[in-house]
């Protein structure tokens, strides 16, 4: 029977699947947030099938679309009693500049917003649960910076720096997470997957695709880049180590702008005016 209830953003390929499979192995409830029903469908099947463990669930969430995720907070809600783990692992990068319905630069939305947004709908499930967050950043928060007024910003746009700019903010989202909630029995991390060879670069074109084929001989597994996702959300006595950074499963320092206190309550403040009509 599973003991552990595990809500799961980004599960239907790559780091998020894997992640599904091992700890459906390890007896955990999951709760799939997936923008498509039917690839989450699939996935549940052959979690099930290969693991034996019937406790897999599928719910409609869109983190391009704020609205749905609202839906999928209430819908978790309606049927939980608590939640111990919530996984922050979807993401993406785009080539180009795109808008979401929610007028947001879409890297920032998928990657950080929606998350955070997210994460405050589920809050009362996760402080009864004593949770742990677990958010999902990158080796390349560290070419990151706060840039307010640019956001969304069309003419300066570029796909690695909205990208590596989103992976510091969930450094600065996990260490807020984790001062303002630890009376609460809550803790959160980040980590750094490893560099995975997944369909991450589908939305790719140009020079960027280009690279990232040329660096996938040397990239991992998705089931070794989830070993550190899997470890955060399995480990014993981690509590000391709440807002850490971790890379193959030990802390380790993030860049010196992960540190930035003002920035990170910057963004905290900016992200929380953003989402304010759907947080009510």
């Amino acid at each position: 029977m599973a003991i552990t209830t595990t809500v799961i953003t980004g599960a239907t390929s790559g780091i998020g699947e894997a992640v599904a499979f091992a700890l459906a192995k390890k007896d955990h409830a999951l709760y799939l947030l997936v923008r498509n029903v039917q690839k989450g469908e699939e996935v549940k099947q052959r979690v099930v099938k290969e693991t034996g463990n019937q406790d897999i669930h599928i719910i409609y969430c869109d983190l391009t679309d704020l609205a749905t995720i609202v839906a999928a907070a209430e819908q978790l809600k309606s049927k939980l009693f608590n939640v111990q783990v919530l996984i922050n692992n979807a993401g993406g990068m785009f080539n180009k500049f795109k808008l979401t319905k929610d007028g947001f630069e879409t890297t920032f939305q998928l990657n950080h917003l929606g998350h955070f947004l997210l994460t405050e709908r589920l809050m009362p499930l996760l402080e009864k649960g004593h949770a742990r967050i677990i958010n999902v950043s990158s080796a390349m928060h560290k070419t990151g910076k706060l840039d307010v007024e640019h956001i969304n910003d069309r003419q300066r746009y570029a796909a690695t720096k909205a990208y590596s700019n989103s992976k510091l903010f969930n450094i600065y989202f996990t260490k807020s997470l984790a001062g303002r909630y630890a009376s609460k029995g809550i803790t959160a991390f980040a980590l750094h997957p490893g560099v995975v060879k997944t369909n991450f670069n589908t939305k790719l074109s140009g020079g960027l695709k280009f690279f990232f084929s040329l660096a996938t001989p040397f990239m991992i597994s998705a089931e070794k880049g989830a070993q550190t996702i899997v470890y955060l959300a399995t480990a014993q006595k981690l509590q000391s180590k709440s807002g850490g950074y971790f890379v193959k499963q030990k802390a380790v320092r993030p860049a010196k702008i992960a540190n930035d206190e003002a920035a990170r309550e910057k963004l905290w403040s900016l992200s929380d005016n953003m989402v304010a009509k759907f947080n009510t």
